[in-house]
């Protein structure tokens, strides 16, 4: 049978695989393999979205007005450093396109957020993957390989799946090393969890650096992953040209004003946060109490150094209803959910780890 032809990179580029899925007999399953927030949405953003869906018959502000401006406010900044889309993975394709001379290349840490290499290769982007050290970003290590050719460069701060951060002078530094006719795009999508001197963020240099961009997400924090609404912070002459790369109508009016209530809302959201916070700090600490390998996250979630036992693991705790994501041969990220759910996670992995005792006694 004949097929239309299509771009050969589509025979080889691999599917998002968003987790291992559940087949236990589980009392209901556990999802903590997408990073979401546990907790429904607040009264005030439930409102906004019903009052926008009587609207639905119309198309969106394409230039997402209202929002933009609720964003720079929220930031202190001009409205035209800011760029909206259709979460931060959309304002990634749009990166990865608008670089895609001939021969570019694109610079990022590895592992780190899956669809780096998938955004890549549908660009014609080559792909530079620099290997972690120590579950982080080898910053020295990604300097050395930015060439004449490359394009793009990607920080993934606090990184996924790792969840480690980037020392504040060390990104500084970094940021002022590479050369102004490359793009810096820091990947500040779990931003809102970070505690401690990471906690400021990137924003900050934008104002000096024409060549930094930084994309946030309401997916996580805000507690709105299926309205799919992100956001990105850079200098006027290049946000511009990103919006024409854009396209139009592609967040929804419905998205747009729950993204706006939830920046009016901030106070009691991010409160959410620290009770998130708080939950990952007791989950690391009853699996490194437990002899796990945990390094200490900045996210909403937890890495497991697991190697080559994550994909077995991570099958593991699908049977017994609790998603997970594993990252084969190399490690198992685990959300932070509500405090039942990771309870559940706990008498999994300590019900795993007694198992694998027991086989090898």
């Amino acid at each position: 049978m004949s097929y239309p032809r299509l771009r050969a990179v589509l025979e080889t580029v691999a599917a998002y695989k968003p987790s291992d899925g559940l087949h236990g007999p589980a009392e209901r399953p556990r999802p903590l393999s997408a990073n979401e927030s546990p907790h429904t949405p607040l009264p005030g953003i439930v409102e906004a979205i019903a009052r926008a869906g009587a609207t639905v018959n119309r198309y969106p502000d394409p230039g997402c007005g209202a929002l933009v401006r609720a964003i720079a406010r929220a930031h202190g900044i001009a409205e035209d450093r800011v760029a909206v889309g259709a979460g931060s993975v959309a304002l990634l394709q749009t990166l990865f396109q608008s670089v895609a001379d001939p021969g570019a290349e694109a610079v990022y840490a590895w592992p780190s957020f899956e669809v780096y290499p998938t955004l890549a290769a549908l660009a014609g982007v080559t792909a530079v993957p620099v290997p972690l050290a120590d579950e982080a970003h080898d910053l020295p290590a990604m300097a050395e390989r930015i060439t004449p050719r490359t394009r793009l460069v990607i920080v993934c701060d606090p990184n996924n799946p790792t969840g480690t951060v980037v020392d504040p002078d060390e990104l500084r530094k970094f940021v002022a090393s590479v050369p102004p006719t490359c793009l810096v795009a820091v990947d500040e999508a779990y931003h809102e969890y970070v505690r401690g001197p990471a906690a400021p963020g990137a924003l900050a240099l934008c104002a000096d650096h024409p060549n930094l961009v930084v994309l946030r997400t309401f997916s996580k924090a805000y507690g709105l992953a299926g309205l799919r609404t992100g956001y990105l912070v850079g200098h006027p002459h290049v946000v511009e040209r990103l919006r024409k790369a854009s396209p139009p109508y592609a967040v929804s009016t419905v998205a747009q004003e729950a993204a706006v209530a939830a920046l009016g809302l901030e106070e009691r959201l991010l409160r959410r946060v620290d009770e998130t916070v708080a939950e990952r700090t007791r989950v690391r600490d009853a699996l490194v109490g437990a002899g796990w390998e945990v390094p200490e996250s900045q996210a909403n979630f937890v890495w497991l150094r697991l190697g080559p036992d994550a994909a077995e693991f991570g099958a593991w705790c699908a049977e017994r209803g609790v998603a997970v994501r594993a990252f084969a041969g190399v490690g198992v990220r685990v959300s932070i959910g509500s405090a039942e759910d990771d309870d559940r996670f706990l008498a999994v992995a300590d019900a795993w780890r007694t198992s694998r005792k027991a086989a090898e006694a």
